[in-house]
């Protein structure tokens, strides 16, 4: 789970359950980041709604701040629980490129230990 959740509301207020929604789907992501990423992790999370042309748009707009970059996500749509849940998708493909961008590149131990066992066996013949 994210330690670090802000959760803002712009013209409206936030109550309990989208509060408890927006951390459950939003705080979760953390197993999509590397450990040492985990740690310094912090999102803001701005749901904001507004009544345009008569009709009511949500938008909610995340900012995930990592170690070397910030990820920003946004999103509108007529249900700010809608918002989230699409929001949350696009966070998840943006994590993943990030960690391939940013992750450590290791070999599985078993390649490293074929690797090993040919090493000594060209060295003694």
């Amino acid at each position: 789970m994210i330690q670090k959740l802000d959760i803002n509301g712009v013209h409206m207020e936030i109550g309990d359950d989208l509060r408890k929604y927006a951390t459950k789907k939003i705080g979760k992501l953390d197993k999509y980041m590397s450990r040492h990423v985990r740690q310094s992790a912090h999102a803001e999370i701005k749901l904001k709604e507004a009544m345009i042309k008569r009709r009511k748009q949500a938008t909610c707009e995340v900012i995930l701040h990592l170690q070397n970059e910030n990820i920003l996500v946004q999103e509108t749509t007529v249900n700010i629980y809608a918002a989230v849940d699409i929001v949350e998708e696009k966070l998840k493909n943006q994590l993943k490129k990030y960690k391939e961008k940013h992750g450590v590149k290791r070999l599985h131990h078993r390649i490293i230990r074929r690797l090993r066992r040919r090493r000594r066996t060209e060295g003694e013949i």
